[in-house]
C-alpha cells in the first residue's frame, strides 16, 4: 500500500516497536491502492488509502478510521498487531482524540480489541468465523445463483466486465483490488435475486469476505487463477440457463475457503 511504511504497529509481545508493515516484503503480491470508491452492486466497496485524500479532507476521526480499516482489511495490520494511539496519530497527522473515536468504532465492528493505556489489538480471524461466513455464503449464494436463471443480458454483461477486471488485477499482482472485484462478482449475483433483506444480510459479510480473501490468496496464490476459472464456470452456467449447474459451481467454489484454512492463521 502506498504510505504503508508510515503505519506503525507492534505485534503483541514486541518491545522494539517493529513496524506492522515489516512483513509486507514477504508477501507474494504487491499491496497497491484500490480505487477510492469501487461502486459494486449492493454497496460501495471502499478500500481506500489515506495517502490519496480529496481536496476537502473528511473529519479527522474518519481519516483515522479509513486508514486503520484499510490496513486491517488488506492485512498491512495483521491479526495480533498492537496499535497505539500515538503511532496512529503520527501516521495520519491528527491528535489523539479522533484516534480514540475511530478505534472505538472499529472495536464495535469486531476488528479490534481495545486495552486501556496499551492500545488496540487487531483481532485475528478465527477458524470458527471462517466457517460461519462460509456457511452463510453458501445459504445465500446458492439460492441467488438459482434465482439468477434465466440470466438477463445486463447481468451477463456485468459479470463479464468483473471477470475481465479480475484478470487485469491478477496480471498486475494487485491482490486487494482483486479481492474487491472478486467480492463484487458474487454480490452482483446476490443483488440480482431481487431480495433486499437477503442483500442486506450479504452486505454485512463484506469486510470479513475482503479480509479472508486477501489472507487466503496470500497463503495460496494459486487460488487466484482458480478463482477466475471458477467464476468463468459460474458465468457459463448462468449463460446456459442451468440453475443446478450454477448452484453446484458456487457451492464448490465457496467451500474451497473452508478447505484451505488450517488453524487460526488469518
Amino acid at each position: 500500500m502506498p504510505g504503508g511504511d508510515t503505519r506503525r504497529g507492534r505485534t503483541a509481545g514486541d518491545t522494539a516497536g517493529t513496524p506492522a508493515g515489516a512483513s509486507a516484503g514477504r508477501r507474494l503480491f504487491a499491496s497497491r491502492t484500490v480505487p477510492l470508491t469501487h461502486t459494486c452492486c449492493i454497496y460501495d466497496a471502499r478500500m481506500a488509502s489515506v495517502a490519496a485524500v480529496p481536496a476537502k479532507q473528511p473529519p479527522a476521526a474518519e481519516r483515522v478510521y479509513t486508514h486503520v480499516k484499510q490496513a486491517v482489511l488488506d492485512r498491512s495490520y495483521e491479526g495480533g498487531t498492537l496499535l497505539t494511539e500515538g503511532d496512529l496519530a503520527d501516521a495520519v497527522g491528527v491528535s489523539r482524540t479522533p484516534v480514540r473515536e475511530a478505534l472505538l468504532r472499529l472495536e464495535a465492528e469486531g476488528l479490534l480489541k481495545l486495552y486501556p493505556k496499551k492500545g488496540a489489538l487487531v483481532l485475528a480471524v478465527s477458524v470458527q468465523e471462517v466457517r460461519d461466513v462460509v456457511e452463510t455464503r453458501l445459504l445465500v449464494e446458492e439460492y441467488a445463483a438459482r434465482q439468477a436463471v434465466p440470466a438477463s443480458p445486463a447481468l451477463v454483461e456485468r459479470l463479464e466486465e468483473l471477470l475481465d477486471e479480475q484478470r487485469r488485477h491478477a496480471a498486475a499482482g494487485d491482490l486487494p483490488a482483486f479481492s474487491v472485484s472478486d467480492r463484487c462478482f458474487h454480490a452482483e449475483i446476490v443483488r440480482n435475486a431481487d431480495n433486499r433483506i437477503l442483500a442486506r444480510l450479504y452486505d454485512q459479510l463484506r469486510d470479513r469476505q475482503l479480509r479472508m480473501g486477501v489472507a487466503v490468496m496470500n497463503s495460496h496464490p494459486d487460488r487466484i487463477a482458480k478463482n477466475i476459472a471458477e467464476h468463468a464456470a459460474i458465468l457459463q452456467a448462468l449463460r446456459d440457463g442451468d440453475a443446478d449447474a450454477a448452484a453446484g459451481v458456487v457451492h464448490r467454489h465457496i467451500s474451497r475457503v473452508r478447505e484451505l484454512v488450517r488453524g487460526d492463521v488469518l
